[in-house]
């Protein structure tokens, strides 16, 4: 196989940077990630950026936000009463807690704002809004 191809699994090496420089993700000193083109198991502008590399090819792309984790969901904020919080929990701005939904799945949620009575919590990727920049590699087309 000389170039990636819809369905083809594929191994590369990345590494993921925010607009200001800031690394968010690397398979640096790991093995190199493995996933199946076109199954919707990577965000969609990561599988359209690797489509039709060789092996051995190097590129850096920059991925909007839309093809990325999507624009922030504002409907994804949301203000819970304190009293549904452990007791014991001291809430500050930009914790992270997982919440537990109706069907077992956990989430996790950062904490925006701290009142006496409530707190807002974040629901979105952490990643939402971000437009993301990737140096890939492409190690192996299967």
């Amino acid at each position: 196989m000389d170039q990636v191809k819809n369905d083809n699994t594929v191994k590369v090496h990345y590494k993921g940077t925010l607009n200001n420089g800031t690394v968010f993700d690397s398979s640096e000193n790991r093995e190199p990630l493995e996933f199946t083109v076109g199954a919707g198991q990577m965000i969609p502008g990561f599988e359209k950026a690797v489509m039709d590399m060789k092996k051995d090819e190097t590129k850096k792309v920059t991925i909007p936000s839309v093809e990325a984790y999507g624009p922030v969901n504002d409907q994804l904020f949301n203000e819970v009463d304190r009293a549904h919080l452990p007791g014991d929990l001291k809430p500050e701005v930009g914790m992270q807690l997982v919440s537990k939904q109706p069907d077992g799945r956990e989430m996790v949620v950062k904490i925006t704002d701290v009142k006496d009575a409530s707190v807002t919590i974040d629901a979105n990727h952490p990643l939402a809004g971000e437009d993301l920049t990737f140096e890939i590699t492409l190690v192996e087309i299967k």
